[in-house]
């Protein structure tokens, strides 16, 4: 058995077409990163058919390259301890499964890992000039610069936007993944990732309250859950290093889920998030309006609506879930109230299907005012979708916790999908919501005409 297991491991380091060993990212100990690293750029190559062989190539030697397919370069940021990108691989792999390209690591860890971070930003710089060094081989074999999409993180995306400025925003696209903040905050557009640097810029927000850029860089730019802290990271230092880089890694994973087939990220375009939350800006996705972004690798989708209408740039908000994939299904719940004094307070809301299965959405970001004969739309996010609700049950509480309890005259509820909006309008009437008492009712189909 022992040499069956060493044979195996001998074929998993050589390539299928020959005798080459697969490169491999660079790793380095936390010694180096005291210590420090001298630069040194490494493109690892990656294709539909070697996927898990990587193939170092440069200006020189080209390998397996192919000039007429798209090049996506992966580059990664900060190295503070000097181990290699966890998500790069299953980044490299997503991205040869939605497409046959040319996927290029740009592994530039020698450089980048350092425990002092003004070092390893202050070579970004050159780490774009290996690119275009790499990249003027590629035009003069017949590549295209509209062919070439760079995917940078933290740093990555900076080196990215240098790239392009070299090119005159000529590359097909940037996308950046979290962009650093610290060094590059308030700097001109020359020295940072900007929305001239690629012919579309897009850009995933998700720590501006530390190692993120806050101020939109791209021709759109999302910003999950407000762009400040993300669902399921450690909220206080005793979460290790993920309270760290969890918020900012976030970014990438979000990426990554837009590669998978069951999970697409919509995001709405708004001023803010607190229009988002409060329901004022959903209403992308029908026939009559714009379309909904698409967060991640299918963004682009959204750049022909962008040129056709003129707006340089716009924000887009969007909730994920706690754990991977991170989708959210977005409802409006409609209430009508005829309580004869105004009521203000949460609503918490459970959709059950014939299953059994069960969804939660608790609306309690800021207070809900119900007034009599008024109709109120509340944004609901469940990190389920259930097909058919046989269920519904909503409980209303004002927050206090001494004090009379209050009711919630309903004279309807509506509950619609905003991610399926074909779907079958679910409505109930004439219900008294007690304080803190959850109401279980079986909803039915709304008639077509609404008051």
């Amino acid at each position: 058995m022992l040499k069956v297991y060493i044979l195996m491991s001998l074929m998993c380091l050589v390539r299928a077409d020959g005798d080459e060993s697969c490169a491999t990212f660079t790793r380095l100990s936390f010694h180096s990163a005291v210590v420090g690293t001298g630069l040194d750029v490494r493109l690892m190559l990656h294709t539909k058919r070697h996927p898990a062989c990587a193939q170092i190539i440069n200006s020189t030697a080209f390998g397996d390259f192919n000039v007429t397919k798209r090049t996506t370069f992966v580059i990664h940021g900060f190295r503070p301890t000097g181990s290699a990108p966890v998500w790069m691989g299953d980044l490299v792999e997503g991205l040869l499964s939605v497409e046959d390209m040319n996927v290029v690591v740009v592994d530039w860890n020698r450089g980048a890992t350092t425990v002092i971070y003004p070092h390893a930003s202050g070579k970004t710089r050159k780490v774009a000039m290996v690119l275009k060094e790499f990249i003027d081989q590629m035009l003069a074999k017949g590549a295209s610069l509209g062919n070439i999409y760079m995917i940078g993180v933290s740093l990555g995306a900076h080196v990215s936007g240098f790239v392009g400025e070299m090119y005159a925003g000529q590359l097909g696209r940037i996308t950046g993944l979290d962009p650093a903040g610290p060094l590059f905050n308030e700097k001109p557009p020359e020295d940072r990732l900007d929305p001239s640097d690629a012919q579309f810029v897009d850009v995933i927000h998700s720590d501006t309250d530390a190692l993120g850029y806050k101020e939109p860089l791209g021709n759109i730019d999302f910003y999950p859950n407000g762009g400040l802290d993300q669902p399921g990271c450690p909220k206080t230092i005793f979460g290790g290093m993920q309270y760290f880089k969890c918020d900012h890694q976030r970014s990438v994973y979000l990426f990554l889920a837009s590669l998978r087939e069951d999970c697409a990220v919509i995001a709405y375009p708004c001023n803010s998030y607190r229009d988002y939350r409060n329901g004022k800006c959903i209403n992308c996705g029908t026939a009559q309006t714009e379309p909904c972004p698409l967060v991640g690798y299918y963004a682009d989708r959204w750049k022909d609506y962008l040129r056709g209408k003129g707006h340089p740039t716009t924000k887009a908000f969007f909730d994920t879930a706690e754990q991977k994939p991170f989708c959210i299904y977005h409802y409006f719940v409609d209430i009508i109230s005829w309580n004869k004094n105004v009521r203000r307070g949460s609503i918490t809301i459970k959709l059950r299907d014939k299953d059994g299965n069960i969804t939660e959405s608790k609306i309690d970001h800021e207070p809900a005012t119900f007034e009599k004969y008024h109709q109120v739309s509340l944004l609901a996010r469940f990190n389920q979708d259930l097909s058919e609700v046989a269920e519904v049950s909503l409980m209303f509480s004002t927050g206090s916790v001494v004090g009379p309890k209050y009711k919630l005259r309903v004279i309807r509820m509506k509950l619609r999908s905003l991610a399926y909006p074909d779907r079958p309008q679910l409505c109930r009437y004439d219900l008294v919501l007690m304080e803190n008492v959850e109401t279980i009712f079986r909803p039915i189909p709304c008639p077509r005409l609404q008051l």
